[in-house]
């Protein structure tokens, strides 16, 4: 298949992409069509596996020549061992879980490090709709009330509340719009919430 240019294609995902480590082995939770691990195969040199519920996802992700397993997340990630890779990738899929925190301390436990990222429910064109009377739809936020996957939303300040009920450390978060990084107010501008985590030295005393 041709190389696909995630800045081009999701620009998102390309930012993304600059926080893996060259030849990292990454574990992509909700890994949709692949795109993302096929693009850090190619141009990181990356080795890893998939995760995938979805029938047509796990066959495009397939053709992709990715690694994929087919298997429900809300049913955890014991199949995988204790830090069994060096970065674990949960993209716009965490907001779809029942129980989000088991979910997230699965993940930082399979993983060295983790990038989590969710649609900014604080972002500003969804506080206006909601000042209308609607719930939001947006391009982070693309489906209606009553067909919508998402099952949980958050702000920014609300991860952040929870990393640090979970005991994890956050390495580093960002907003971004359009892909683009949003440093000024960025849980009212930024639609994309994107947080870099690992699990909190215990230190010996």
């Amino acid at each position: 298949m041709k190389f696909e240019d995630l800045s081009t294609l999701r620009p998102d995902l390309a930012f993304i992409a600059h926080w893996v480590g060259e030849r990292a082995h990454v574990l992509d939770v909700g890994c949709g069509d692949g795109a993302m691990l096929r693009y850090l195969e190619r141009s990181k040199r990356c080795t890893g596996y998939g995760v995938e519920i979805a029938d047509d996802k796990v066959l495009e992700s397939t053709k992709r020549g990715i690694n994929v397993i087919q298997h429900d997340m809300e049913q955890g990630l014991d199949l995988f061992g204790d830090d069994a890779f060096d970065m674990v990738l949960c993209l716009s899929s965490l907001q779809m879980m029942q129980h989000v925190e088991a979910r997230l301390r699965d993940i930082v436990r399979v993983g060295k490090e983790a990038i989590v990222s969710f649609p900014n429910f604080a972002y500003w064109p969804h506080r206006i709709a909601l000042l209308k009377g609607r719930m939001p739809v947006s391009r982070s936020l693309p489906y209606q009330w009553f067909d919508t996957p998402n099952v949980r939303y958050a702000t920014i300040y609300d991860f952040k509340d929870l990393a640090e009920k979970c005991g994890l450390e956050v390495l580093e978060y960002v907003a971004l719009a359009e892909g683009q990084v949003v440093s000024f107010l960025p849980n009212l501008r930024g639609s994309l919430a994107v947080f870099r985590l690992r699990k909190k030295d215990l230190v010996v005393t």
